[in-house]
């Protein structure tokens, strides 16, 4: 299925158990960021987060935002005060967070794209791009000077998001290959092919790479070897819906408009939901709950445990934005033109901005007091408190 057909969509991914994600903190990364599309501790929810909350969103106003000469689809990371995110016209942008200056940009090549999301570590910023017709590029770039570190060419072009764990980047291409390079050199320890797009970003817990492909397979492969462990088959193409694994079960969805809950260690389904239209978010995990949206423009929050239904919202437009959690709060974004914040527990409307226009793949970021939202458009927002 042409990758034209999900260009509003975005990707996630998460870690196993809630030990697990807070001992990631403890690697000298600043506690509370946002340094990769589903967050450092890959569950899209930032625990660190005090500023904003379900008292203080609905004063949030914009404090900046910045124009690119395209579509950015790319959702933000946020470290060390400063917000990356790729554009369509080929560049990778660096902006100071609070003021939204723009410290530098990389250009990779004439027609590229940069659809993935940055992952940020190291003092490195890895992304991928895809330039029409011709192999993709997965880059390392310096994030204090904006100078390239290495690149590795791709065998198809990749809208895919990395992921950086234990000295090893992880990212899919449209082939169908997922890459497993070594984060410092860019030398390749191994790839995956699956022989479909990979459209979702990778999670990398205890040891095991979990990813789904549009083959309608979600697989789990040895993190050091490739090697396959297991796979477990859905209705339809997985998308970008990548993977959210929280207290050993790999959460995500699917355009056979589903919903899965599956054991990390075996693969066995434990529940499935039906959302009523396809899913191409990649779900938030915290506190008991999982939340992601579906092509109808609804945001859904459903017991972990079960999958049973605790709220709905629904917007005026599609939905593939993977929500970002915070302090009560979940951030989501829709085709309707609007960013909107919502109590994490109710479902309750808190605070919405309309941009006017936008795609309903953008994911948002929360880091710092501070929320950022890309429309799919060619602008980045940036929400603070006065």
């Amino acid at each position: 299925m042409s990758r034209n057909r999900f260009s509003t969509l975005a990707f996630c991914i998460c870690l196993a158990t809630t030990t697990l994600s807070w001992s990631q903190q403890s690697t000298g990364i600043p506690t509370n960021n946002w340094s990769e599309f589903t967050r450092s501790n890959f569950h899209r929810w930032n625990p660190y987060e005090k500023t904003l909350g379900i008292h203080t969103v609905p004063n949030l106003k914009l404090k900046w935002s910045y124009t690119a000469g395209n579509a950015i689809y790319s959702s933000p990371a946020v470290l060390n005060n400063v917000v990356y995110a790729g554009s369509y016209d080929g560049n990778m942008y660096a902006w100071n967070a609070t003021t939204g200056a723009k410290l530098w940009s990389f250009f990779t090549q004439a027609g590229s794209w940069v659809y993935s999301s940055p992952a940020v570590a190291n003092g490195v910023v890895y992304f991928s791009s895809v330039y029409p017709g011709v192999p993709g590029v997965i880059y390392a770039v310096n994030t204090s000077s904006g100078k390239l570190k290495w690149s590795y060419p791709t065998f198809n072009g990749s809208y895919g998001t990395p992921t950086v764990a234990n000295g090893i980047v992880y990212c899919g291409d449209w082939g169908g290959h997922l890459y497993a390079l070594n984060a410092t050199t860019g030398a390749l320890k191994w790839t995956f092919e699956s022989g479909v797009q990979i459209a979702s970003a990778p999670a990398v817990v205890n040891g095991v790479v979990y990813i789904g492909s549009e083959n309608h397979s979600m697989y789990a492969l040895n993190a050091t070897t490739g090697a396959k462990m297991w796979s477990f088959p859905t209705g339809d193409q997985i998308s970008s819906s990548s993977p959210s694994v929280a207290n050993g079960v790999v959460y995500f969805g699917s355009l056979d408009k589903k919903f899965y809950a599956v054991n990390a260690t075996t693969g066995a389904l434990l529940w499935s939901y039906n959302a009523g239209a396809w899913i191409v978010s990649s779900p938030a995990v915290a506190n008991g709950t999982v939340y992601f949206d579906n092509y109808d423009g609804k945001l859904f929050a459903v017991k972990a445990s079960t999958g049973a239904l605790l709220w709905t919202y629904v917007t005026g437009g599609i939905t593939g934005s993977s929500p970002a959690l915070a302090n009560g709060v979940v951030y989501f974004y829709s085709e309707d033109g609007n960013a909107y914040a919502l109590n994490s527990s109710t479902g309750a409307l808190l605070w919405t901005y309309p941009t006017g226009s936008g795609h309903g793949a953008a994911s948002p970021a929360v880091a710092n007091g501070m929320v950022y939202y890309t429309t799919g458009t060619n602008t980045i927002y940036a929400f603070g408190l006065n």
